[in-house]
């Protein structure tokens, strides 16, 4: 989609702002796999430079979707902030998830890719209705296993290999 293209040709050495209304249409063609709707604003800064573009994103909305538990519908307000450097270089390849090389003469990037990627990276894998947020935290709470250090060690020594008794004696 051309709409979510950044021409950087014609970009000076500065800052330079971007903004971009997402809705159904945008989920729609990058892929309803993790998310099909929602109401995203995504403002992009581009800070070009001889050899490289810093672009940050800062994409905040509401996310709609369906509660596994009770499948019912709902809204998650997602706020989130990622950075990416694009290099210069003799070919497009990704170095890591924050650096990507692009060719020296790439005109335009397309950054709606990378938004739908970190609206879906902010999406819990687990997505549960706000009701039954309470009730997760109190369920994870009765798992957990706490550890002590304290002096109190009668159980082992009861437990202990008698062999290692010997190999202490030899201290």
């Amino acid at each position: 989609m051309k709409a979510y293209s950044v021409n950087i040709v014609g970009l000076g050495s500065k800052i330079h702002h971007f903004e971009f209304e997402i809705g159904s249409k945008f989920f729609n063609h990058y892929g309803e796999d993790l998310i099909s709707e929602g109401s995203f604003t995504a403002n992009i800064d581009l800070n070009k430079h001889e050899t490289f573009i810093e672009a940050e994103f800062i994409i905040k909305g509401i996310a709609k979707l369906i509660c596994d538990r009770s499948l019912e519908p709902f809204d998650l307000p997602v706020k989130t902030k990622h950075k990416i450097v694009f290099k210069f270089g003799d070919e497009n390849k990704e170095v890591t998830d924050e650096i990507m090389i692009i060719h020296r003469d790439t005109v335009s990037l397309e950054l709606g890719h990378y938004i739908y990627e970190f609206i879906a990276l902010a999406i819990p894998m687990k997505k549960l209705h706000p009701r039954f947020q309470d009730e997760e935290e109190d369920d994870t709470s009765e798992g957990r296993i706490i550890y002590s250090s304290g002096d109190d060690n009668t159980n082992e020594q009861q437990t202990m290999d008698p062999r290692w008794e010997q190999l202490k004696k030899l201290k």
